[in-house]
């Protein structure tokens, strides 16, 4: 007897998964099962309590009103600045996570508006300039050719006001490569019943696997970006300075942080001549 229910989607890393190291493969990485559970994944109410007001305290203390979100996933950081009075645009490469993200938001009362859109073409489907962009939860890592990078970084800034500024966040790799010293997901995947862990590890290749109390197992393949590479494309880009933050703290604590968040301002910065 046939079934007329529709298969949900798995994921599809081919045969063999340590080969896929291709950025457009998000799209299959972030399908409709997964997307479902990622909110256990990083439980909004403790992601909360460990970032405090970092975010709203930057983009107010840089004077900025209208905020792009980039990599809105499910929708934390989009409903949470617009809660505090930030006028917010949510992009997302993922369709799945941009439903699942109106969702959330029309829950909390807040309504988003929302824009489907890889970052490599962002100004195809963004038309306006913004006082800040934010690309949050480790996202950037999903490019995995330089180019790509390179281009994402360049569209960023094209949408920015002469002296916005971007936010971007990533793992601390460099703890993971160099020590391998195993994340404590005390800042940013808070969820209590999941496990997610580093399963394989090298120069230009880090694949999470996430497991749920009721056995579902997802992966995703990231690129490993370090912190003085990523700040270095930032100013190659042509941001002029660029902060960054430890687990949000300026001065890192003495363990290594889990995360970095750089904080790169486009604002010119004329120097002066040493000779002078």
């Amino acid at each position: 007897m046939s079934s007329n229910l529709a298969t949900k989607p798995v994921q599809d890393y081919g045969e063999d998964p340590l080969a896929v190291r291709e950025t457009g493969h998000y799209k299959k990485e972030y399908i409709e099962t997964f997307v479902d559970k990622w909110d256990a994944l990083i439980d909004w109410d403790k992601r909360a309590k460990s970032e405090g007001e970092f975010f709203i305290e930057k983009l107010r203390d840089l004077g900025a009103k209208k905020v792009l979100d980039v990599a809105t996933g499910t929708g934390f950081h989009s409903v949470m600045l617009q809660k505090a009075g930030f006028e917010v645009t949510s992009v997302d490469g993922s369709m799945e996570m941009l439903t699942k993200a109106f969702a959330n938001a029309g829950e909390k009362g807040q309504m988003l508006r929302t824009i489907h859109s890889d970052w490599r073409w962002l100004n195809r489907h963004v038309h306006d300039l913004y006082d800040a962009v934010i690309c949050l939860g480790n996202s950037f890592t999903h490019l995995h050719n330089e180019n790509d990078r390179r281009k994402s970084l360049a569209e960023f800034y094209a949408t920015l006001r002469h002296d916005g500024v971007l936010i971007l966040d990533q793992r601390n790799y460099d703890a993971l490569l160099d020590k391998k010293v195993q994340p404590s997901h005390n800042y940013y995947y808070c969820g209590e019943d999941v496990r997610a862990y580093p399963e394989h590890i090298d120069d230009t290749l880090a694949r999470f696997c996430y497991e749920f109390q009721d056995g579902a197992e997802f992966h995703l393949n990231m690129f490993p970006l370090r912190k003085a590479y990523v700040t270095r494309l930032m100013t190659e880009v042509g941001f002029q300075n660029v902060t960054t933050y430890g687990d949000f703290q300026e001065t890192f604590r003495e363990s290594e942080p889990d995360f970095f968040v750089h904080v790169a301002e486009k604002a010119y910065v004329e120097k002066k001549d040493d000779a002078s």
